[in-house]
Parts: structure tokens; sequence; C-alpha cells
């Protein structure tokens, strides 16, 4: 034996690619013949549930649905009506910037959705997405940790400990939630429901042995009418749990979720006469991403004080820091509305993309909350208000790191009716993912030259120097072909981390 490095392989996921892809839809809908006419399109929501998202060719496609649900006053009588319909898309992505990735998580949200009546029967709807792709490629982390030779070719080595975070393990399920819920206390029972909105959060997560069990809850608001023609709102939490198999997953493994509605179903009970029990029943695709911390002992340099020494180095990226945080931002606003309003129907928050810029040490989040109140104003007409309010987020993290933060309402919007108008009250939760990636050097191959031993004719046995302000005591050992023990040795010190700056040192040059 010579010389002989020692190799250790990582099997890990990479980011391969992200992408930020816009797109517009639109439709004509005829409005169904046991439908009335349209007096007025008072509001538009749509859902967007995705079917399907692949890889293909370095190029990604995704598939699904927006469900939108129009509300209107129909023509020669008051109230409300509602008309829902299904607008199919697809997204696709250009090129083959995602080549050798296997996995994709997609999240699309509507940017803005409107409809406009075309005459009584027709109307135009009108919505812009966002889809935002992830592509994770599989990658081999390879790299030396060590180095024997015999003791003979007087080989030094140095070795760098470094925390990484590694991407060990992506899993994915289908799921489908059902339960009953109830109407809050006091509420008369629901008649037909108009529109409903569902949130969700994870809460909890943990693996034991080959199983992912995470927890969280469902939020969901509904707006009904009543039996006797008035129109209400509520909202429930129903709480979920779900295992989903994680084989093999390393010891110690930590789990982020996303989950993601593929489609909703919300009915009233029809085993409840007085109609206070909603039929809740959710299909959800969840993905889980595993990692784990690890520490790794890299080998970055080399020199042998009695023979010719190359090797050759290859960089490393390496994610040293990772964490995900929730930052919550409690928002007070006042809806102007002009009128004298009877009620409050329903209130909504839609947050858009958050931006993140920096101030010193401080990472600032930003993103436009849009507010909209359904309302009924003294004379019953259902009326719609609407604001869009900036809504900051302050939070430390490392100057280098790379974020990527979504900002969400999950809980239900408070409202009351003022002197000024409508008065809300709403948390901002922003899910915030931050890491960094080290650049590190590791040696993959080296060569050294036995058949011959190194010339130092003419240079001298001992030298007198200070250590430099940017040198190590390793650069100051290899730089005079000796080693760092000899030099403690010489200058009487215990270890490395008494040498002195300003102080002449003795450099004795090791002999083969």
């Amino acid at each position: 034996m010579e010389l002989e490095l020692k190799k250790a392989c990582l099997d890990a996921y990479e980011t391969g690619g992200e992408l930020v892809l816009t797109q517009e839809e639109t439709a004509e809908t005829i409005v169904p013949d046991y439908c009335p006419d349209i007096a007025r399109v008072i509001e538009t929501e749509g859902k967007v549930y995705i079917h399907s998202r692949e890889l293909r060719d370095g190029k990604a496609e995704v598939s699904g649905t927006v469900r939108v649900t129009v509300l209107y006053t129909p023509d020669g009588e008051g109230g409300i009506r509602t008309l829902e319909f299904a607008m199919p898309f697809t997204v696709e992505s250009d090129g083959r910037g995602l080549a050798g990735c296997t996995c994709l998580t997609a999240e699309t949200e509507p940017e803005f959705i409107e409809t406009r009546m075309l005459n009584p029967r027709k109307i135009f709807t009108h919505c812009k997405l966002v889809t935002r792709l992830t592509a994770y490629q599989k990658a081999q982390l390879s790299f030396c940790t060590d180095v024997e030779a015999e003791a003979a070719f007087c080989v030094e080595k140095r070795q760098e400990q470094q925390h990484v975070i590694l991407l060990s393990q992506i899993a994915e399920k289908d799921f489908t939630f059902t339960e009953s819920m109830s109407l809050s206390p006091g509420r008369d029972g629901a008649a037909e429901l108009l529109s409903g909105q569902v949130g969700s959060s994870v809460t909890e997560s943990k693996i034991v042995g080959n199983k992912l069990i995470f927890k969280g809850l469902f939020t969901v608001t509904l707006l009904y009418r009543t039996t006797d023609g008035r129109y209400c709102s509520t909202t429930g939490e129903l709480p979920f749990s779900q295992i989903m198999e994680v084989e093999g997953a390393a010891e110690g493994a930590a789990a982020s979720l996303q989950l993601q509605l593929t489609g909703t179903d919300l009915q009233i009970d029809g085993d409840d006469p007085e109609g206070r029990q909603i039929a809740v029943t959710l299909y959800l695709h969840a993905t889980a991403l595993l990692r784990v911390e690890q520490e790794l002992t890299l080998l970055n340099d080399l020199y042998s004080t009695a023979h010719d020494l190359t090797y050759e180095a290859a960089p490393l990226n390496l994610t040293s820091f990772f964490e995900t945080t929730n930052r919550r931002q409690t928002v007070r606003e006042v809806l102007e509305i002009g009128v004298v309003a009877e009620s409050i129907l329903e209130l909504t928050v839609n947050c858009g993309a958050v931006s993140v810029s920096r101030e010193g040490e401080m990472a600032v989040l930003r993103t436009a909350a849009a507010i909209r109140a359904l309302y009924l104003d003294e004379g019953g007409v259902p009326l719609v208000a609407e604001r869009s309010v900036d809504v900051t987020c302050q939070m430390e993290l490392p100057e280098d790191c790379r974020m990527t933060a979504r900002a969400v309402c999950t809980e239900e919007v408070q409202g009351s009716l003022g002197d000024r108008g409508i008065e809300v009250r709403f948390p901002v939760d922003f899910r915030v993912e931050a890491a960094n990636r080290a650049k590190r050097v590791c040696i993959s191959t080296a060569k050294l030259d036995t058949e011959t031993t190194r010339d130092l004719a003419g240079t001298p046995s001992l030298v007198l120097r200070c250590l430099g302000q940017q040198e190590s005591a390793w650069d100051l050992a290899k730089s005079y072909n000796t080693t760092i023990a000899a030099i403690l040795s010489a200058n009487q010190l215990e270890s490395e981390a008494e040498i002195p700056h300003e102080t002449l040192l003795l450099i004795p040059r090791k002999r083969a």
C-alpha cells in the first residue's frame, strides 16, 4: 500500500429546477335551464384542484381544474343564487430545463378571477393562474474522508468536519378525508349551500419506524341559505391524522409536509332534516420531504515531507443550514363601504406572492392580502367590498441563505359593522423555508511519487518567522515542508490555539 483514499457515498435529492409559470384561462358559460336569468353578478370565487403532475424529457406538465362559483342576483326576484362550473387547465414548461429530475411538486393559485354578464343567460369568466414548480433529481454525493499511507512516506493530511442537511427521501400519498361538520350552536339549519372555502395546515409530524404520522386541521367556511330564506356563514375546524409509508427512512429524519386539495364535496347531510349537519369529503395529495442532519468528514489537503505528492480536488455544494418557520402577523383593517350595512354574510382573505428583501441583518417579507366582504345593505341587497392591504413580517436569518415563503390565512376572518364600515381582523401566517449552501473543496484523486525522495538541498534546516494574520498552522507547515507537531514541539506549545501571531516561531524542517 502506497496511498489509499477512503471514500464515502451518500444518496440524496437536490433541487433540479424552480419555475414560476403564469397563464390565463377564459370561458363562456351558458346558464342552465333550471336557473333563473342573471340580473347582476355579485362575486366570483375560484378553487384550484390539481389532478396530475408529470415530468417527461425534462419538461413539466401540470393539469387540473378551476372550480368556479358565481354568486348572482336573479332577474325579477331578490336573494342570492349560485352557479358552478369547471374550467380545465394545463400548464407546460418550455424547453428541457428539468432534465434528469424525477420528482415534481406543483402549486397553482388564481391571481385573480372575474366574471361579467354577456346577457342574462350567458357569462364570461377570466382567470389568471400562477403555478410554482419545483423539480428534484437524485444525486450521489461522493467524497474522500481520509487517507492511509505507510509511515515511511511521511504523508500529512488535513480533514474538515462539515454539518450538512440532506434531502434523503420524497414520499407521496393520495388520501380522502370524510367527516361531518355541525353548524354553530344557535344558527338555523341550511337549506342550500352557496359557496365553500377549505384551508389546511399541518400541526405535527413524526416518523416512527417506516411510518410517517402527521396531524393537522382543515378549516371549512360555508355560505348558505336557511329554510326561511336568510343567509348565514359559518366556519368549522376539523382535525385530521394520516399515516404515510416511508420505507427506509433515515434515523432522526424530519419531515416537511405539503398538502394539496384535488377535490372537495360539501353537502347538506340528507339524514338530518334540520340541515344542521354538513357532510364534508376532501380529496388530497400529500408530499413529504424527509431531511436528515449529518456530520461529514472531508479530506481537503495533502502533502508529503518525503516525496512529491500531487492531487486533484473537486468542489462540493452542501446544504449547511435549513430551517422552516412560521411567523404570524395579525391584521386589523376597515373596509369603507359608503352605505349602511345590515349584516355581513361572508369575509375572505387571499394572500398573494411573498417578496423577500433585506434590511441590514433582518429579512423583510411582504405580501398583498386581498380582503373581500359580502354583505347586505339596509334594503337587503347583497354587495361586495374589496380592499388590498400590504402585510409585512421581519425575521432574523443568515444573510447568505436562500429563502422561499408563502403567506396564508387559514383561520376564520373576524368582522363587525362599525361607524366607518366593516372592521376586519385576521391572521396571516408567513411560512418560510430558508436554506444555505456551503461551498467546500474535497480531494478526489492523489498520486505519490515513491520512486524518488524530495530534493531539499539548499533549503535551511531552521526558519524564524511569524504566523501571518490570514495564515494557519497548516499553511505554515506545508510551506516549509514540516509538520504542525514539529512546530509545536520546537516552540514548546501544546496546541494550535496557543500559536501567537506577533511572536517569531522556530520552524524546523522535517527530514525524511
